[in-house]
């Protein structure tokens, strides 16, 4: 009985293979006006391609007057205020304090603790822990030092490159609730 069984089921997938076979060949045949609307589409004219468009030229310029100045260099207004702010640099052998690996528009200002000259601030860092800051502290990473606190606000002056090897002074500040 078994035996019987494995045959029919032998000659069943047999068969299936057979008709599916033949089908994939019927849906081959027929193909006669595929063919003619792929001839017919060769044979259309495409849309006309613009022209380039025409690449002018430029006039060049040599900057070898003295008179004028190289575009490409500093100028000496740039220049003295470099010299100017030369004194104000970064302390780089102070150790860091922990509010200067963050950027300053990521810490937040909650509140504040104590009264007149011992007031403190509290800061809150982007991972959610809460900082006690006083006047003279640094914070963000543009060596932000804090120069007075108040009940809303916190000022700040941040040493930036000035981009001719000097730095200037920037002010900023966080007020509560910020962000």
């Amino acid at each position: 009985m078994s035996k019987l069984i494995a045959i029919r089921s032998t000659v069943a997938i047999k068969g299936s293979l057979v008709l599916c076979a033949l089908l994939s060949l019927a849906g081959c045949s027929g193909q006669d006006d595929l063919h003619q609307w792929v001839a017919q589409e060769k044979q259309k004219k495409g849309a006309p391609i613009p022209p380039l468009p025409v690449i002018r030229t430029f006039e060049t310029f040599q900057y070898n007057d003295q008179d004028r100045r190289d575009p490409f260099s500093p100028s000496t207004a740039e220049l003295q205020q470099g010299n100017a702010n030369a004194g104000s640099r970064p302390d780089e052998n102070r150790p860091k304090e922990p509010l200067e690996m963050f950027a300053l528009d990521s810490l937040k200002m909650v509140g504040t603790v104590g009264a007149g000259n011992g007031l403190e601030v509290l800061v809150k860092d982007p991972g959610g822990v809460i900082h006690r800051v006083h006047r003279n502290e640094y914070m963000g990473q543009n060596y932000g030092r804090v120069t007075a606190i108040s009940d809303d606000h916190i000022d700040l002056v941040e040493l930036v490159s000035n981009g001719n090897g000097g730095w200037m002074e920037r002010p900023a500040s966080i007020a509560l609730g910020d962000k």
